[in-house]
C-alpha cells in the first residue's frame, strides 16, 4: 500500500500586476527519471485501482460545448491569462517515467474543460480557470456561484453559458467562501453599478471580507512568492514540467476583482430566497477557509458541500501559508451536511472537480470525506499522546484501504504527510517539547557548522552524490540544504540539490508538492525569475478592505527599527466614507483609534485617494499638489510617517538564503 503521496519515498502585492515578465535565458535542461524514481512510479500502478474509470464517464457526463479558441482566454491588451491547450499532452497518453501514474490520472480528469449540465437549471463551466463557476438558474435570471480568480475567466464563461443556454441576467452572485478564485472574477459576471441599485445581490458568509482580505494583504507578499511555487506560475508544461495541482489545472492572471456583499449570512438554518429558489445554508468556518458555508436547494435537490468535499484530500495546511485549518470542525460540519441533506440530496456539485449525481453515491462520497478528515484529526491526535512529534506522526501515518484507496481521497491537493503536520500544529504549536530544538540557530549560520562538522563542502557533496546515486533522495536534500546554506554560491552544490528536488518532484501524487519541488530545483539552477504568477492583493481587495483593516494594514509595513524612539500624532478625515480617526506612533507600533487632542497634523483626504498613496501608484506630494488632499499642521511629519512604511519585494529566495535585511 502506498503509504502517503508519494510511493516509497519521499495570492500578493498588487503592484506586480501586469509587470512581470518572462525570463530571456532558456531554461536548463531537465534530468530524465532515475532508476530509483521509475520503479516507484512503477509500483502506483499495481497498488491502486487504476481499472475504475468512473471517474472518466463521470467528468464527461452533461457535456454541452468545448471552451472557445482551444482554451485560451485572453485579456483586454489581447495576452493571455488562461491556456487550457497547454495540457493537451496528456490527453490519450499513459504515464510517463517522470510523473505519478496517479497524478497523471487526475491530469487527464482535470484537463477535460467546457460546459457541463450539471442538472436541469445547475450548469457549470469547468477548466477556465483553478476553480468552476457555477449558473443556477432562478426563475428569472441566474444566479452564479463562484466566479474563479480573474475578470477575463469569469467573463469568458459567462459567454459561454449564455451562448447555449440564453442572455439571462445575473441576479445574484454566492460567494461560497474566502479564497480568492471563488470571488476574483465578480466584476466579469456584474457590474457594482447594478449591485449598488439593488439589482444584483452578492451573497457571503459571515466575515467573507475580513478573511479574503487578511489572507491576501496581510500576509500576502509572502504568499505570493510562495504561491509561484505551489502552483506552478514558474514552470512549464509538460511531463517533466508542471501538471497543475491536482485541484484544479493552475492559476490565471487576470485582473482579480473584489465587490462587497449585500447579503450577508451568518448562521445554520439561515434561508434565502433567490429568484424563485430556496438557498438553505450550513455555516462551516475554519474549514477549508475562515469563513465558509455550504448549502442545499429543495427545488433541485442539490447541494454543495462548498471546497469541503472535493475528488482530492484537501489542504489543512496550505503550502503557500495560512492559519492551520480545522479537521475536526471539518468533519464535523460534512456530519451536519449529511444529517441535514443526506436522505434528500439527488447531486453533489463542488467549485472544484466534477459532481456526484444519485442519493447513494452522494451519501457514499461525504461519508468517505467525512471520515478522511476525522481519522487524521484523531489519528493524529493518537500519536502525539503517545508521545511521537510533528515529523514523526506524519511518518507513522497511514489511512486505512477504505479511504486510501478511494480515488476521492487521494492526496493531489493535500497530502497525508502535510496535513498530519498541520493537525499536530493545530493542537500543539510549532515546538515538539524537545528542549534541544527550542533554540536553533538560523539555516546560514547552522550550515556553516554542519558542513564544518562534516568535513568541508567537498565531503559533504562526496557523500551526497553516493546517496543520491542509491536514491536516498529525501536525506540528500536535507543535507545540501544545509551545505547551500552555508554556501548559496556553490553552484555545484546547488545543481546536485536540484537534481535531487527534481526526482522527488517526479515521485509525488501530490500536485503542489511536484510543483514545489520542480520549481526549487528550476531556481537552484538558474537563479530567481519574474514570471507571471498569481496576483491576489489587488486594486479591488485594498479598496474594499474597511478602514480600519486597511490601518492594521499600514501598521504591518511600518519598519518598526525605523520607527523606534519617533513619536507622531495625526488625525485623519476621510470625507468620502465620513471616517474620522486618529493614527498615533509610539513604541515602535502604529495604532488608530478616535481622533486625538493636539495632533501633530490633521490630513483631510478621501479613502480612495489614500489608497493610491499606499499602492504607490500616486505620492503624497501629488495629492497636495492637486487639492486632493489637504494639511493643517506639520506636513513634513505626516511624510515622514509615509517614508517609515515599507514595501515588499514578491521576489525573494525561497531555495537559497536571503541576505539580513538593513533596516
Amino acid at each position: 500500500m502506498i503509504r502517503r503521496q508519494c510511493a516509497h519515498t519521499l495570492f500578493y502585492s498588487a503592484l506586480t500586476a501586469g509587470i512581470l515578465v518572462l525570463s530571456s535565458p532558456l531554461a536548463l535542461a531537465q534530468n530524465a527519471a532515475t532508476d530509483t524514481t521509475k520503479k516507484a512510479n512503477a509500483a502506483v500502478k499495481s497498488e491502486l485501482p487504476f481499472n475504475n474509470k468512473e471517474d472518466f464517464e463521470n467528468v464527461k457526463k452533461g457535456f454541452i460545448a468545448p471552451l472557445p479558441d482551444k482554451g485560451v482566454i485572453k485579456d483586454a491588451k489581447g495576452q493571455p491569462v488562461w491556456d487550457l491547450s497547454a495540457y493537451e499532452f496528456a490527453k490519450g497518453q499513459d504515464a510517463p517515467d517522470t510523473v505519478n501514474p496517479s497524478l497523471w490520472r487526475q491530469l487527464q480528469l482535470l484537463s477535460e474543460g467546457g460546459l457541463y449540465e450539471v442538472t436541469p437549471r445547475i450548469y457549470q463551466v469547468r477548466s477556465a480557470d483553478l476553480s468552476n463557476i457555477t449558473f443556477i438558474e432562478g426563475d428569472t435570471g441566474v444566479i452564479v456561484m463562484d466566479p474563479l480568480i480573474s475578470k477575463e475567466t469569469a467573463k469568458a464563461s459567462l459567454d459561454l453559458y449564455r451562448k447555449h443556454r440564453g442572455n439571462k441576467p445575473v441576479v445574484a452572485v454566492i460567494h461560497t467562501h474566502s479564497h480568492i478564485d471563488h470571488y476574483g472574477g465578480v466584476r466579469g459576471v456584474v457590474d457594482e453599478k447594478d449591485v449598488k441599485a439593488g439589482k444584483v445581490k452578492i451573497i457571503a458568509p459571515e466575515h467573507f471580507i475580513e478573511e479574503s482580505v487578511s489572507e491576501n494583504v496581510f500576509a500576502g507578499n509572502h504568499m505570493a512568492r510562495r504561491a509561484s511555487y505551489m502552483y506552478g506560475n514558474l514552470l512549464g508544461k509538460g511531463p517533466k514540467d508542471g501538471l497543475g495541482t491536482g485541484l484544479g489545472l493552475g492559476t490565471s492572471t487576470g485582473q482579480a476583482t473584489l465587490i462587497e456583499p449585500t447579503d450577508t449570512i451568518s448562521k445554520t438554518g439561515q434561508t434565502l430566497k433567490v429568484d424563485g429558489l430556496t438557498f438553505e445554508f450550513l455555516m462551516a468556518p475554519g474549514t477549508e477557509a475562515p469563513a465558509e458555508m455550504h448549502f442545499y436547494i429543495p427545488e433541485l435537490k442539490a447541494v454543495t458541500a462548498a471546497e469541503n468535499a472535493t475528488h482530492t484530500l484537501h489542504n489543512l495546511y496550505t503550502l503557500r501559508g495560512a492559519k492551520v485549518r480545522n479537521a475536526g470542525a471539518w468533519s464535523g460540519y460534512l456530519k451536519e451536511s449529511l444529517e441535514r441533506w443526506g436522505d434528500k440530496a439527488e447531486v453533489l456539485f463542488a467549485p472544484h472537480h466534477w459532481p456526484t449525481w444519485g442519493n447513494e453515491n452522494v451519501v457514499s462520497h461525504l461519508k468517505k470525506q467525512r471520515d478522511l478528515y476525522k481519522y487524521l484529526n484523531d489519528q493524529t491526535l493518537r500519536l502525539a499522546n503517545h508521545g511521537y512529534n510533528m515529523v514523526e506522526t506524519a511518518e507513522m501515518m497511514e489511512l486505512p484501504p477504505e479511504l486510501a484507496d478511494y480515488w476521492g481521497n487521494r492526496g493531489y491537493y493535500g497530502s497525508v504527510s502535510h496535513d498530519t503536520r498541520a493537525v499536530w500544529n493545530y493542537y500543539l504549536g510549532f515546538f515538539d517539547g524537545n528542549p534541544a530544538r527550542l533554540y536553533p540557530l538560523p539555516p546560514t549560520e547552522a550550515g556553516k557548522k554542519f558542513v564544518e562538522y562534516m568535513g568541508g563542502a567537498d565531503s559533504v557533496l562526496q557523500k551526497a552524490q553516493k546517496d543520491y546515486d542509491a536514491g536516498n533522495y529525501r536525506w540528500v536534500a536535507q543535507v545540501l540544504d544545509n551545505l547551500v546554506s552555508a554556501q548559496p554560491d556553490n553552484q555545484k552544490a546547488k545543481n546536485l540539490l536540484a537534481n535531487t528536488l527534481e526526482q522527488m518532484g517526479y515521485q509525488q501524487e501530490n500536485g503542489t508538492w511536484r510543483n514545489f519541488f520542480l520549481s526549487g530545483a528550476k531556481e537552484l539552477r538558474e537563479g530567481v525569475k519574474k514570471l507571471p504568477t498569481t496576483v491576489t492583493a489587488s486594486p479591488d481587495t485594498i479598496a474594499n478592505m474597511p478602514t480600519e483593516m486597511f490601518f492594521d494594514y499600514l501598521g504591518i509595513r511600518l519598519n518598526g527599527p525605523k520607527a523606534a524612539g519617533k513619536t507622531m500624532r495625526f488625525n485623519i478625515s476621510l470625507p468620502d466614507i465620513k471616517g474620522n480617526y486618529s493614527l498615533v506612533l509610539e513604541n515602535g507600533v502604529l495604532n488608530y483609534g478616535p481622533p486625538v487632542d493636539k495632533p501633530d497634523a490633521t490630513v483631510s483626504i478621501d479613502r480612495k485617494e489614500l489608497n493610491d498613496i499606499i499602492m504607490g501608484t500616486t505620492t503624497f506630494k501629488d495629492k497636495l499638489s492637486s487639492g486632493s488632499a489637504k494639511v493643517t499642521g506639520d506636513t513634513k511629519k505626516f511624510e515622514s510617517l509615509l517614508s517609515l512604511l515599507d514595501t515588499f519585494e514578491l521576489w525573494w529566495n525561497l531555495s537559497t538564503p536571503n541576505p539580513r535585511p538593513k533596516n
